[in-house]
């Protein structure tokens, strides 16, 4: 019997591969390794030294908030970076999401970071208050510009003794 007879991985409880010609057992753990997230490499999630310099920032003076947008689709892409994308509220394409800069949102985004766009939010006016809030918008260049209204001017006597 030089035939190999192959039951896959759910037809035979124990996971394994039979060959009648040899009566060798081989394991197909191959199967499981090649769609978990183990396949991803450690260093991935490791901080690289050279980052800051490549990318532009100063490790010393961190921006606080990220501004995130997806700009590829997350169709045919495993369950764990579509898992991440839901999380991370990024659906809809070219969309800004806002974040913070933490390192367990960096560690998501390290996961997803060939799927996004990742820019510094700017404030250029500084933190706007809660009044302001209203008159903000992001512009292309992810700034968050406080278009400030006028406020009316309370007329004043003038005395003319």
């Amino acid at each position: 019997m030089a035939a190999l007879l192959c039951r896959g991985a759910w037809g035979n409880p124990s996971g394994v591969l039979q060959s009648l010609a040899k009566n060798k057992v081989q394991p197909v753990s191959w199967i499981r390794q090649k769609f978990t997230r183990s396949r991803i490499p450690e260093s991935v999630f490791q901080p690289r030294p050279g980052d800051h310099e490549k990318y532009g920032g100063d490790p010393e003076q961190p921006h606080k908030l990220h501004l995130i947008s997806r700009i590829r689709s997350g169709r045919r892409r495993p369950y764990w970076e579509k898992d991440m994308i839901k999380y991370l509220g990024l659906e809809k394409r070219f969309e800004p999401v806002v974040h913070k800069n933490i390192p367990s949102v960096n560690a998501k985004l390290k996961v997803i970071k060939h799927l996004v766009s990742i820019k510094p939010l700017k404030l250029p006016h500084g933190i706007p208050t809660e009044e302001e809030m209203s008159d903000c918008y992001l512009n292309s260049k992810g700034e968050l510009i406080i278009r400030r209204r006028l406020q009316p001017v309370e007329q004043k006597t003038i005395d003319s003794s």
